[in-house]
């Protein structure tokens, strides 16, 4: 990734950034895009939620679809659907310049909505008997992460990606580490598609690799101390 000083189009002085993938074959960098949207944040904790309460034989074994149902729901509802509604209503306000939230400006308003979000989840499984540790850890993760990416965004463009592939990594170690089960295909899978997604924002974004490292180690190492403290 290449960056140069410039002006942009209010005649403000910033630095100007060039996508990691220049200069590829144009279906590596189209293969790049396609990953980057499949697993973008808002989708991560969904498919990690589905992972707990379908794949998971025990974490939920005693629930009925219906209430197995009801927590998807609740996980697409406060993970997905709001997130994305707030971009697309801040991007029709003009708070946004753009839904992709290429800047780190863009990005404030978002993330702090995304807070919200993420800890109202969190209490109301918090609140809940039957919603498991693992699924708690998940929300809390993903609401400190949250929080405190708008402070990181200050000194850095933090790839929002890999804190959420970060999360994901931590849980399923956590999993595979107090289960008896054997998770050395999901512990696989997991690590390749963290590193699928990584080299997948050095290509379709203009992400240095201290922001796709720095994402990692935040979701990640968050995950890894609540599961301590919480």
């Amino acid at each position: 990734m290449n960056s140069r000083m410039g002006v942009n189009k209010d005649a403000v002085l910033e630095e100007i950034r060039e996508k990691g993938g220049a200069g590829l074959p144009a279906p590596v960098k189209f293969l790049a895009k396609i990953i980057s949207y499949i697993f973008h944040p808002v989708f991560i904790p969904v498919y990690l939620v589905y992972f707990i309460v379908f794949v998971h034989p025990y974490l939920l074994a005693g629930e009925t679809l219906q209430r197995k149902r009801e927590v998807i729901g609740m996980a697409f509802v406060s993970f997905t659907f709001f997130p994305l509604v707030t971009v697309l209503l801040l991007k029709g306000l003009n708070f946004i310049s753009s839904i992709k939230l290429e800047t780190r400006q863009d990005r404030i308003i978002p993330l702090i909505a995304c807070a919200v979000w993420y800890f109202w989840i969190w209490w109301v499984w918090h609140n809940l008997n039957f919603i498991p540790h693992e699924l708690t850890l998940l929300a809390i993760s993903s609401w400190i992460t949250v929080a405190v990416a708008p402070f990181l965004n200050v000194i850095m463009k933090v790839s929002l990606h890999m804190i959420a592939m970060g999360v994901m990594l931590a849980v399923m170690f956590l999993m595979a580490l107090s289960s008896e089960l054997e998770f050395g295909l999901f512990i696989s899978l997991s690590l390749f598609l963290t590193g699928l997604v990584g080299t997948a924002r050095l290509i379709d974004s203009d992400h240095r690799p201290v922001e796709i490292y720095g994402g990692l180690i935040l979701g990640a190492g968050t995950t890894l101390v609540l599961n301590f403290l919480y």
